[in-house]
């Protein structure tokens, strides 16, 4: 179990403070706050304090080029995450809920196939090489009515 939650931490803390350089701080911020607040280990003004001095040491890392300070805002949330899951381990699904929010979604792979052309003797129009093309009648007329006329 203490694997588990050791994991649950550390995806809280990646997403935490992937989520301290985006535009949408503010929403993440609210949401954290309220998790650690709702614990009742926290007043709402420490979290707050506690997330913005991690979001200004987090920016003072990036200006800096410091990776060292960033692992070490990283460390101190998934601590704080630890701690908190372990006193009360049915926080665990509303982090889980939590990293949903905070957690960008994957797009869907995209097929990833070879396409090879040859084209030998005299081009007169268009060439097109693509993956995909769901119409095959790029400036084809079709002279001929549908009944064949």
């Amino acid at each position: 179990m203490e694997a588990e939650l050791v994991a649950l931490a550390t995806a809280g803390a990646t997403a935490l403070v992937q989520q301290m350089a985006t535009d949408g701080w503010s929403a993440a911020r609210d949401r954290v706050t309220a998790f650690f607040a709702g614990r009742g280990t926290a007043t709402p003004e420490s979290v707050e304090e506690a997330l913005d001095t991690g979001r200004a040491e987090l920016a003072a890392a990036r200006r800096d080029d410091d990776e060292q300070l960033r692992a070490d805002v990283h460390a101190e949330w998934r601590a704080r995450l630890r701690r908190a899951l372990v006193a009360d381990p049915t926080a665990a699904a509303e982090l889980r809920a939590l990293l949903a929010e905070l957690t960008p979604q994957e797009p869907r792979a995209r097929e990833v196939f070879d396409v090879r052309n040859t084209i030998s003797g005299t081009v007169n129009g268009p060439v097109v090489q693509a993956g995909r093309v769901d119409s095959p009648r790029f400036g084809y007329r079709d002279t001929q009515s549908p009944d064949g006329d």
